[in-house]
């Protein structure tokens, strides 16, 4: 048996010979794998294909933004609002029930970033006819009324969706719940949809507060808000909403120059202007 060193003149010699023997077998059993594979992706190829349209079924534009989304930092995210309208048979909580709800989310300069679900729970129609004369009549008009016995979406699928979608645009516990008198409708969001309200910040911000404060402290800009057009569905209540909220954030939390200067001075300052 031949032994060979590693400073052995032999070595290259030996080696180019048992490589060169062994090519032609390599180069068998590297095309009988290359036609392997082939014949096996060929006759995966429909499988696959399938694959590929079911995924991207679920693969959109859309998931790609949200993914996008999601990478933002945290604090951003954390400034966004769950804006949420209700259409309910009544106000009372104890025997009234949900029938439309839709929902919003936006951040923090009330850029709308994703719309949710606008969904119709079905209710039964005995519970419609117990309402009262006001839901009566604007349900009626509105088309909610018939659309509600129409529905086939229960409260808990509703519950479900809705969930499903602040779970993909916020973080949990930091963003608030948001719309116009929302407490009345948090009010039903923490009996019949605790999950989805267990997602949210416990505190909210209800446009209505600040309509009722401008009316006493700003009586000129009170007079300019704009006019909501009184449709009761969900979707068109939350939209007003948002366009009221901006035009107080234009026209009363912006300060005037003269306001400005008051609080430079007050800091410290040399401007005095302000308390003459």
């Amino acid at each position: 048996m031949l032994v060979l060193s590693r400073t052995s003149a032999w070595a290259p010699v030996i080696l180019e010979f048992v490589r060169q023997k062994r090519a032609p077998v390599l180069r068998q059993i590297t095309a009988g794998c290359h036609s392997h594979c082939s014949l096996v992706l060929q006759r995966n190829a429909p499988v696959s294909r399938g694959i590929n349209k079911f995924t991207s079924r679920f693969v959109s534009s859309s998931d790609v933004q949200l993914s996008r989304k999601i990478s933002m930092s945290p604090s951003a995210m954390s400034q966004r609002m769950v804006w949420v309208d209700l259409e309910m048979t009544g106000l009372d909580i104890e025997k009234d029930q949900i029938i439309e709800m839709a929902c919003l989310i936006t951040d923090s300069e009330l850029n709308i970033l994703a719309e949710g679900p606008n969904l119709i729970i079905n209710q039964p129609k005995k519970l419609l006819d117990g309402m009262s004369e006001w839901c009566v009549e604007h349900h009626g008009e509105s088309g909610l009324t018939q659309a509600v016995q129409d529905s086939k979406i229960t409260l808990e699928q509703a519950e479900y969706e809705f969930l499903s979608f602040v779970r993909q645009h916020t973080p949990p516990g930091q963003c608030p719940l948001a719309g116009n008198s929302v407490h009345a409708d948090k009010r039903f969001l923490d009996k019949f949809m605790p999950q989805f309200m267990f997602h949210l910040h416990y505190r909210i911000i209800d446009v209505s507060t600040i309509k009722e404060l401008c009316r006493r402290w700003y009586p000129k800009e009170y007079k300019i808000v704009p006019h909501k057009k009184a449709a009761h569905r969900a979707l068109d209540d939350i939209q007003e909403s948002i366009k009221e909220l901006k035009f107080y954030r234009a026209n009363v939390f912006k300060p005037s120059t003269e306001e400005k200067k008051c609080k430079i001075s007050e800091n410290g300052g040399s401007n005095n202007s302000c308390h003459t």
